[in-house]
């Protein structure tokens, strides 16, 4: 499908396509508040109101508790700068896919794609999902047991309705991750200054001998930082959509194209331009995961103010328990509230695990139907279709605590070859271009940490569940070496990809570098 003409009604849409090759460019409209929402509005979600009974439960104290979330919030901070250099130096969308791509080839990077997007983000969009039903259903069912088929169609419900935003404007997805992002916060402080008001009155038994009871353990320990990490979920997103992120330096070339200054002028400008490419990046990082950090511990100190640890243990859903002993009738708010929050942070999910499907379908790794945008709208349609389909299957036999760790185990696999590529660029390839850099030192920290996040629950406690997730992984070579690197079948694709193209609107595209 070429588009050969442009009616001056579409002209926003006709200046996005190159005029040479007549292929389509997703547009930048991911700003620093865009950025920072996106960033910290997927990690406010579900994790935050279900996870902290679970790291309370595995090391066995509050304060340990506290510790594992701040060490948490310390290690996501790390990775998301580490992965703030990557993206200033491949300056591609895609995440972890492009980055082992450039740096360890093509098959390590393809084993990646096989794995996030038949497994990870499904999983994970399933499990955020499952988590916004639960809040939601739950007011309607006060005191008895949540119907597993109302929670499994609420959540489908959501992941359809996302779905269709997602597909039909960028922007609409910005708007809705803004706005529930501000949802979210109010609903934070909501939380912690209830949680003042009882430790001014004194509710403060919980943080009495608060190590006593802590369980030391390579097992429990790791295991606590998963359901930690699984809140923090989301740290390295804006790497996923690096192409559609606005460039601060727009008003430099506006400038440079008035002609009127002098040539020095234009020539520092010209210099300087390449600085602040992607300038938004680590600026996002620095602003969202602090605060997220911040808040998350004093969301977990108010719920041990107003609970004690076994009632924090015992709760299916925290925040609903909080709301019950603080807001009295009142305490519905507490369930919409974290619905909203889940809701929002499921949505920034979605729209970067979109990106995956659509950069790797992109560079050959996956059918090329999956690479095109929607001639009109200018979104990857086919790579969010995709995606939705398979977190539709996934949430069918869809259990919270599995999803976690299993989504956990191999997204830190894959942190860890990440990683040693930027470790790679550093030390091999230190001519290229680079606006951001972090010492060597915090790449390495993360990359020992998710060594241990891997092999810490093996070597502690080895399950056959750990042999199969590694043989699933391997398996990708299967379809690998056919498909990919002698790409056989290619007339059945083609017919297909020409069908779907035609059926769906949608169109080639490539790497947006303007």
């Amino acid at each position: 499908m070429r588009k050969t003409k442009c009616k001056s009604s579409g002209s926003s849409t006709c200046s996005e396509i190159n005029e040479n090759t007549q292929k389509l460019n997703l547009k930048r409209e991911i700003g620093l508040v865009s950025a920072v929402s996106l960033l910290a509005g997927t990690m406010i979600g579900s994790g935050i109101f279900m996870s902290p009974q679970w790291v309370l439960y595995h090391i066995g104290s509050p304060g340990g508790s506290l510790i594992i979330w701040a060490a948490c919030g310390l290690l996501a901070m790390l990775g998301s700068l580490s992965y703030a250099e990557l993206g200033t130096v491949i300056k591609e969308s895609g995440g972890d896919y492009i980055y082992i791509l450039r740096t360890s080839g093509p098959l390590p990077a393809f084993l990646l794609a096989f794995t996030s997007m038949l497994v990870v983000r499904p999983a994970s969009i399933a499990g955020i999902a499952l988590s916004f039903a639960e809040y939601a259903v739950a007011p309607f069912y006060q005191g008895c047991p949540l119907p597993e088929l109302v929670v499994k169609f609420v959540a489908a419900s959501c992941i359809l309705l996302l779905a269709i935003a997602n597909c039909l404007n960028v922007r609409w997805s910005m708007s809705i991750q803004v706005f529930f992002m501000a949802a979210k916060l109010i609903s934070l402080v909501v939380i912690i200054i209830g949680g003042v008001v009882m430790l001014i009155n004194g509710h403060t038994s919980s943080f009495q001998n608060a190590f006593q009871g802590t369980i030391v353990g390579i097992n429990p320990i790791g295991i606590a930082f998963y359901q930690g990490l699984w809140s923090y979920d989301g740290w390295n997103n804006l790497n996923y959509v690096t192409e559609e992120l606005k460039r601060p330096e727009g008003f430099i070339s506006n400038i440079l194209n008035l002609g009127c200054l002098c040539n020095a002028l234009q020539i520092w400008m010209k210099l300087t331009k390449d600085k602040l490419l992607i300038v938004n990046l680590p600026r996002a990082i620095m602003i969202a995961i602090p605060l997220v950090t911040v808040l998350y511990l004093l969301v977990n100190i108010s719920y041990l103010a107003v609970m004690t640890p076994t009632e924090l243990m015992s709760s299916s859903a925290v925040a609903a328990t909080w709301g019950n002993k603080v807001l009295g009738s009142w305490s519905w708010l507490m369930s919409v509230a974290a619905a909203l929050s889940s809701f929002g942070s499921l949505n920034g999910t979605f729209f970067s695990g979109g990106r995956v499907c659509y950069v790797a379908a992109r560079e050959g790794h996956m059918p090329d139907i999956l690479s095109m945008a929607h001639v009109r709208r200018l979104t990857p349609s086919p790579a969010l279709i995709f995606t939705t389909a398979l977190s539709l299957l996934v949430l069918i036999p869809g259990n919270f605590k599995s999803i976690v760790n299993f989504f956990s185990f191999t997204a830190w696999f894959f942190y860890a070859i990440t990683l040693s590529g930027l470790l790679y660029l550093k030390l091999k390839k230190r001519h290229l271009p680079n606006s951001y850099e972090v010492p060597i030192v915090i790449p390495i920290i993360v990359i020992i940490a998710a060594v241990f996040l891997v092999l810490a629950p093996i070597i502690d406690d080895p399950k056959i569940e750990y042999l199969y997730v590694s043989l699933f992984i391997l398996s990708g070579v299967m379809f690998y070496i056919p498909f990919v690197h002698f790409k056989l079948c290619p007339n059945l694709l083609t017919k297909a990809t020409v069908f779907l193209q035609l059926f769906l609107e949608v169109a080639p595209t490539e790497k947006n570098t303007d």
